[in-house]
């Protein structure tokens, strides 16, 4: 048994805290950029480093906007109706994974079109750095201590004391692991030349299928029927990523 005692401050500097789980957004959003910058040139692509630094500005737009919305809409939208102000204070926790995606598509999408760049083409290369930056912001919520696992007797389990004086999952670290299990995936397929769209497709499935799969041991937020919200919002991710994947293995 280990009580979690991490201070997700690491300095104070009058006033101002500097704290884990922001810097490990900065670190998230540097690796994928100078990955980006490493696989282009490796494979030889037509993209300037300037669309790959606007690239990178919508993406965090989008983790932030797409973010805060999704949470808000759906994990907790009677509360924030009540108190429609505190939408807007992100700093506070709460940003929803499946908001953020939608939104970093959209942008991103609208970004490349209007450039008359193939969206498809280049979200294969933009996506697999994601899931290192994902996994950094996972190690970032463990950190603070905060969406921990179901109650649990496993050799590894965590005493949380913000969730009361019991063992539970470590769930946080389970999708650490999860994200870089994607990670390596993506980075194995994309040694060999793949159809457009292949990588983009195999992320959603591949994050669908694990996401929800972790779901069994993360303690929920809200259940409907039986599932939790985040295996709800992550079956979509699946269905199209695999209905796309087979298509694309089907085409001649």
């Amino acid at each position: 048994m280990w009580v979690h005692n991490l201070n997700p401050v690491i300095v104070n500097l009058f006033g101002l805290e500097i704290r884990w789980y922001g810097l490990m957004y900065v670190l998230g959003i540097m690796f994928s950029y100078y990955f980006i910058l490493w696989y282009i040139k490796k494979k030889k692509l037509k993209l300037s480093q300037e669309v790959i630094s606007d690239v990178i500005f919508y993406g965090v737009l989008g983790i932030i906007i797409g973010g805060r919305l999704g949470y808000v809409l759906f994990y907790n939208p009677l509360y924030y109706l009540k108190n429609p102000l505190e939408i807007l204070m992100f700093w506070k926790g709460g940003l929803s994974f499946h908001g953020g995606l939608i939104a970093i598509v959209l942008f991103t999408y609208f970004y490349f079109k209007k450039h008359k760049l193939n969206f498809l083409k280049y979200a294969d290369v933009v996506v697999i750095p994601i899931p290192v930056a994902l996994a950094l912001g996972r190690l970032g919520n463990f950190i603070n201590g905060e969406l921990w696992g179901r109650i649990t007797n496993v050799p590894w389990a965590v005493v949380f004391p913000a969730a009361g004086n019991v063992l539970r999952h470590p769930s946080q670290l389970y999708e650490l692991a999860k994200n870089l299990l994607i990670f390596g995936i993506l980075f194995f397929l994309s040694r060999k030349k793949r159809k457009t769209g292949f990588m983009l497709f195999a992320f959603m499935a591949c994050y669908g299928i694990l996401r929800f799969l972790v779901e069994f041991v993360r303690e929920p937020e809200i259940v409907f029927a039986g599932i939790t919200m985040g295996q709800w919002l992550s079956i979509p991710l699946i269905i199209i990523g695999a209905f796309f994947l087979i298509k694309k293995r089907c085409d001649p």
